[in-house]
C-alpha cells in the first residue's frame, strides 16, 4: 500500500479557523477514500462526487488541503492550501510524505457548485412576504428528507442539536478568512533554513527577499547581536556585524538566482565572536514589523488586545522590553494585515454588502454618500461614505416574534477614522437579546439619529404599538420629533432610561442621597406607589419635583407607561451588545460589519438549538416564565408590566375555574421563541462567485481621520453613572457636619494656626 494514500474528505460542513490546532475541518460524516498517487485531479473530483452520491454534490467548485506546519519544536499548527490543478495536487503528496509522522491521512474539504434550480428556490423563498409561506419554507427536515415533527423523540442535549442544525444548512466562512496568513505562530517562518546549531550555511535557499531579511532579523534577536546592511539591492542583500573588523568577522551575502527562482546564501562567515552578550533593553532589529508577525494570532483572536499585553508578549518571546509606541505600531500593523487596510476597507464595503444582498435579497442596506472633489473638480466615480444602515433578513423576521419594544444606543468607534455605531435591539420571550439593526454614522447628531430611526421604522419595526427606549440625548429627541409621527403615539411610544434620568438629576442638584428615591419613583408599578414616593421627594424640596415634572411621567414611570416598556427601565440590553461585538470597534469598517454578520449567525444557531431542545423536552413556555410564575405565586406582581400572571390572577382563575395559561402572552411560548431564530444566515460563498460590482468607489471622510498625536483620548463624558453609588452625603470626621471632608474643614485650619503660634 506504499503507492496509495488514504483521504478523509469533509463536505457540507464548516471550516474552523481559530482552534488550538489551527485550521480544522468538521462535518457530519466525513468520506474515507483510498487513492493511488498517480490519480489525476479530474479523476479525484469525479471519485469524490461518485462516493458522496447527493443531488447537491454534482460538481466540485473548490478543494482545500489541510497540512501541518511545525512550530516550537514538536508543536504543530494546521493550515490550508487550495488544490486547483494537477500541479497543486502533486505538491500535496510530497507534503503528506514529509509529514507522515504527524498525520496518517490527507484531509480535504470540498465545496460544490450550486445548481440553478437551487438558486431559484432560494430566490422564491426570500421574495415571499407571507408569514405562512415563510414558516413553511423553514420547516425542520431530517437528513433523509422527511419532515421532523415536534412530537418526535430527540436528544435534548443543546450542543448536539446545535451541531445538527449547523450542518443542515452549512455555514462556511468566506474565503477571505480561509486564506488569512496564519503562519505567524511565534516561531521563524522558515525553520528549515537553520542548521542543527542554529547557524546559516552557504547554499541555503529562501523563497523571497523578505524571507531572507526576516530570517536574519530573527537570528540576530535570538543571538542578541546586531548587524549593519552594506548592500540592499533587488538582486543582492549583504550585511555585516556592527563590530566587523573589531573582533567579529560575521557577514552574510545572499543573492537571487534567476534560474532557480529563489535566493541563495553565496557567502557566510560563521558564528558571531562579539564579546557583548546583549545589546540593550530593546533591540534595533525587533521592529514593529517583526512584532506584528509575532502577535498576529493574538490580535486575530482579540482585536481589542491592550498594548501592555503586547509588550508582555514580546518580553516572554524575545526577552526584550519594547517601547509603548513600537508595540502600538505593531498592533496596528497586525490589525491591518489580518483585517485589511482602513482605506481599502471602505472600498470593499459596498462589494461585500452587494454580495450579501445577492444571497439575502430581503436584507436592507441603505447608503448615504457625499461627492468627492479633487481640488475644485468633482470626481464622478468616487463617493465619500457618510452613513450606512443595514439589517439582515433573519433579524427583520426575528422582530416579528419578539417583544414589541426596541432599545437604541450609540457607541464610539476607535479606529483610524472617527464615527459611531448605532444599534437597535429587542428581546425574545426567553429574555435573550436580539440585535435587529445597525448603522455607522459620523456621530450622535440629530441628522444621524433621524437617518437611523427612519430606516429602522421603515424596514424593520413596521408594526404599530411598539415602545422605543433610549437615553435623553437631545439628538434622539429631535429625531423622534422629526419622524412625522412614526415614533409618536399611537404608533409608537418613546420612553427614557431611568438610569440616565438619575444621572441628569445628580448633575442638576448634586444630591446623591436622593439617587435611590428618584430611581424608585420610576420603578413604581402602581399609581399608589408612585404617589407615595413622589411625595417623599417633594418633602425634600419642591425644586426636585418641579424638575421631574418637566419630563412626562409616561416616559419614565412604570406605573404610567401603558405596558409598552415590558418592565425594562434601562437601556442595558443595547449596551450589553458591546460584549457580542467585543473588539470590533477597533477594526476597519468592513471587518466590523462582517463581525456583526458572523456573530449574529452564531447567536441565532445557538439560540435556535436551545429552543429546539426545550421544545423536544416537552416545555410549553420559556424558562423565564417558569421562574416568574413561581415568584408571582408568592408575591404580588403586575400582569400589565410583563404579561405574566400574578398571584391575583391565579386566585381569580382558581375561583372561576379558568385556565391561567390563557393569560400568558404568546411571546413566552417556546413555539414563538423558536420562530425568532428560525430564519438562517446564508453563506456568502467564494468571492469569485459574487456578482460584479459596477458602482462608485467609496472612500472615508477625510475630516473624520484621527490626526492628534499620542495615545487616543477617551471620548466618553464621565458622569455620576461612572462613579460608585453614594449612599449618604459626605460627612467631616472632625466637626461632624455634612458637605465637606476633613481636609477642607475650617476647624482643621484653626487647629493648624494655633499649633503654629505655639
Amino acid at each position: 500500500m506504499s503507492d496509495r494514500v488514504q483521504l478523509k474528505v469533509y463536505y457540507f460542513g464548516q471550516i474552523l479557523l481559530q482552534t488550538s490546532e489551527g485550521v480544522k475541518f468538521i462535518c457530519d460524516n466525513p468520506l474515507d477514500v483510498v487513492i493511488p498517487f498517480i490519480i489525476s485531479f479530474e479523476e479525484l473530483k469525479g471519485l469524490i462526487c461518485e462516493k458522496i452520491d447527493s443531488e447537491r454534490a454534482k460538481k466540485i467548485s473548490c478543494v482545500l488541503y489541510r497540512y501541518p506546519l511545525p512550530v516550537f519544536g514538536r508543536f504543530v499548527q494546521f493550515q490550508t492550501r487550495y488544490v486547483t490543478d494537477e500541479a497543486s495536487m502533486q505538491e500535496m503528496f510530497p507534503m503528506y510524505i514529509e509529514n507522515r509522522a504527524q498525520i496518517s491521512f490527507i484531509e480535504l474539504y470540498v465545496e460544490f457548485e450550486q445548481s440553478e434550480t437551487d438558486r431559484n428556490i432560494l430566490r422564491e423563498d426570500y421574495n415571499s412576504d407571507s408569514e405562512e409561506e415563510f414558516e413553511s419554507n423553514y420547516e425542520c427536515v431530517g437528513a433523509d428528507g422527511v419532515e421532523a415533527h415536534g412530537d418526535g423523540t430527540m436528544d435534548p442535549d443543546v450542543t448536539e442539536v446545535a451541531d445538527a442544525l449547523a450542518n443542515d444548512m452549512p455555514f462556511a466562512e468566506p474565503s477571505f478568512m480561509r486564506v488569512l496568513d496564519l503562519e505567524a505562530m511565534h516561531v521563524p517562518e522558515y525553520p528549515e533554513y537553520m542548521t542543527a546549531d542554529g547557524e546559516f550555511a552557504v547554499g541555503m535557499e529562501f523563497s523571497s527577499r523578505e524571507a531572507v531579511i526576516k530570517a536574519i532579523k530573527e537570528y540576530s534577536i535570538r543571538r542578541s547581536v546586531d548587524y549593519r546592511v552594506y548592500e540592499s539591492e533587488p538582486l543582492t542583500f549583504y550585511a555585516k556585524c556592527t563590530q566587523y573588523g573589531s573582533g567579529c568577522d560575521w557577514l552574510i551575502r545572499v543573492s537571487l538566482i534567476s534560474r532557480k527562482y529563489c535566493w541563495v546564501i553565496r557567502r557566510y562567515n560563521g558564528t558571531h565572536t562579539c564579546t557583548r552578550a546583549t545589546i540593550s533593553q530593546d533591540h534595533s532589529k525587533l521592529d514593529s514589523i517583526t512584532i506584528a508577525e509575532a502577535i498576529k494570532s493574538l490580535v486575530e483572536a482579540d482585536p481589542s488586545l491592550k498594548v501592555k499585553s503586547v509588550i508582555a508578549e514580546v518580553q516572554s518571546k524575545f526577552n526584550y522590553t519594547v517601547s509603548y509606541r513600537k508595540a502600538w505600531l505593531a498592533k496596528q500593523r497586525a490589525v491591518e494585515k489580518i483585517f485589511g487596510g482602513w482605506e481599502a476597507s471602505y472600498e470593499a464595503l459596498p462589494i461585500w454588502f452587494e454580495a450579501m444582498c445577492h444571497k439575502e435579497p430581503s436584507a436592507v442596506v441603505h447608503f448615504e454618500t457625499m461627492p468627492a472633489y479633487q481640488g475644485d473638480d468633482l470626481v464622478s466615480h468616487i463617493r465619500v461614505l457618510h452613513r450606512v444602515f443595514w439589517s439582515y433578513y433573519p433579524c427583520i423576521k426575528a422582530f416579528r416574534h419578539c417583544k414589541p419594544f426596541v432599545q437604541v444606543d450609540g457607541t464610539h468607534l476607535y479606529g483610524k477614522y472617527k464615527g459611531c455605531l448605532l444599534v437597535a435591539v429587542s428581546q425574545d420571550g426567553n429574555n435573550n437579546i436580539v440585535p435587529i439593526a445597525f448603522a455607522i454614522v459620523e456621530g450622535e447628531t440629530s441628522d444621524a439619529w433621524h437617518f437611523f430611526l427612519s430606516n429602522l421604522r421603515q424596514h424593520v419595526v413596521t408594526r404599530d404599538g411598539v415602545g422605543l427606549i433610549s437615553d435623553r440625548h437631545e439628538s434622539i429627541n429631535a429625531a423622534v420629533e422629526r419622524s412625522n409621527g412614526a415614533w409618536s403615539p399611537p404608533r409608537a411610544f418613546h420612553m427614557f432610561c431611568i438610569r440616565h434620568i438619575e444621572s441628569n438629576f445628580l448633575q442638576k442638584f448634586k444630591a446623591p442621597y436622593l439617587q435611590k428615591l428618584v430611581v424608585s419613583i420610576g420603578y413604581s408599578r402602581t399609581v399608589r406607589e408612585y404617589e407615595v414616593r413622589y411625595q417623599r421627594l417633594r418633602e425634600r424640596g419642591e425644586a426636585y419635583t418641579n424638575w421631574l415634572n418637566r419630563i412626562p411621567r409616561e416616559q419614565y414611570a412604570l406605573a404610567f407607561d401603558g405596558g409598552y416598556r415590558w418592565g425594562h427601565m434601562t437601556t442595558n440590553l443595547v449596551e450589553c451588545i458591546n460584549s457580542v461585538l467585543k473588539g470590533a470597534r477597533n477594526l476597519p469598517i468592513t471587518a466590523l460589519v462582517k463581525a456583526t454578520f458572523y456573530r449574529l449567525n452564531e447567536l441565532f444557531t445557538r439560540k435556535r438549538a436551545e429552543a429546539e431542545a426545550r421544545i423536544n423536552a416537552g416545555h410549553v413556555f420559556s424558562e423565564v416564565v417558569a421562574s416568574k410564575l413561581h415568584a408571582n405565586q408568592l408575591a404580588s406582581g403586575n400582569i400589565q408590566v410583563d404579561r405574566i400572571p400574578c398571584r391575583h390572577v391565579f386566585a381569580c382563575c382558581a375561583n372561576q375555574r379558568l385556565d391561567w395559561k390563557l393569560y400568558v402572552h404568546d411571546v413566552y411560548k417556546m413555539d414563538q421563541v423558536r420562530r425568532v431564530y428560525r430564519a438562517r444566515f446564508r453563506p456568502l460563498g467564494n468571492p469569485t462567485t459574487w456578482p460584479a460590482y459596477n458602482g462608485p468607489r467609496y472612500v472615508p471622510n477625510p475630516y473624520l481621520r484621527r490626526v492628534s498625536k499620542g495615545r487616543p483620548r477617551m471620548t466618553r463624558f464621565l458622569n455620576e453613572m461612572d462613579t460608585r453609588m453614594l449612599r449618604r452625603p459626605r460627612r467631616c470626621t472632625l466637626c461632624g457636619a455634612e458637605g465637606h471632608s476633613r481636609s477642607r474643614c475650617r476647624r482643621s485650619a484653626g487647629t493648624n494656626a494655633n499649633g503654629d503660634a505655639q
